[in-house]
């Protein structure tokens, strides 16, 4: 499998670049790379090329760049994951699975019942580390996309900020009268918001916004999930619904099958 490394950003007439250093370190000490091992450049921005390494010294990796490639392809529905803060680094496993999936970016979340201050993260440096964490993901899965890793905000200030054709709030069964599947959300919408509460679920206070912003509430069986792996169920089965997982289609009464 050839070594993918992260270069933003990429110009369409650039031959020969420096990688930058986490990327230069990346090479040398965990694929102990050598002169002349062929690589693959992204961006971050949706633009792959190959190249080859030239030289490998102490302050620095030259590459040789060459021609355009095909990265992995995206999901034609983008989907935002806000999901809620989470308790020591739970929330890194979310972001570099939700990355591996496909999302399009990740929206984290203050919520009433998040244990955790928006001000721990950013003091620590989280936003970063997330962002460092997309990379590798990307690099890994074999996306030329980086999906942007936003600031924390409040609920209501999400759904005010990110408007998709499509909304889901992932809850417990028992936090709704009716829980349902996916089936209430459009067919294959262009662009889809999932938000998913923290350990202690959404206050019902929260969910009423939700719904009062357009919010379908989605639910996914009677089983207790942890709160991270929850996401990446729901990504899984939206991803099955509308089509992204071919083999995977999920028959609907209300809408075929999809896939």
């Amino acid at each position: 499998m050839v070594a993918r490394l992260h270069v933003p950003p990429l110009s369409a007439g650039e031959r020969t670049l420096t990688l930058p250093p986490e990327e230069a370190d990346y090479l040398r000490r965990v694929l102990r790379a050598r002169p002349g091992l062929a690589v693959r450049i992204f961006d971050g921005a949706g633009n792959e090329r190959e190249g080859r390494v030239t030289s490998i010294g102490r302050h620095g990796v030259s590459v040789e760049v060459g021609d355009p490639v095909a990265p992995a392809p995206e999901c034609r529905v983008r989907i935002t994951l806000a999901q809620s803060l989470l308790k020591g680094d739970k929330l890194d496993d979310v972001v570099r699975d939700a990355v591996m999936l496909g999302v399009a970016a990740v929206q984290p979340l203050v919520t009433a019942r998040a244990d955790v201050p928006a001000a721990a993260f950013d003091e620590g440096g989280r936003i970063e580390r997330w962002h460092r964490i997309a990379v590798a993901s990307a690099r890994q899965c074999g996306r030329a996309v980086v999906p942007e890793i936003y600031q924390p905000l409040s609920l209501d200030a999400c759904l005010d900020t990110r408007r998709c054709e499509a909304r889901a709030l992932l809850v417990e069964p028992s936090a709704v009268t009716q829980g349902r599947g996916p089936r209430g959300l459009p067919a294959r919408p262009a662009s889809a918001l999932l938000l998913v509460g923290p350990e202690g679920g959404w206050s019902m206070e929260e969910i009423r916004a939700a719904a009062e912003a357009g919010c379908t509430a989605v639910t996914l069986g009677a089983r207790t999930l942890r709160a991270d792996a929850a996401p990446l169920v729901a990504l899984s089965v939206l991803l099955a619904y509308w089509g992204e997982m071919p083999g995977f289609g999920i028959r609907d009464p209300g809408l075929g099958t999809r896939g």
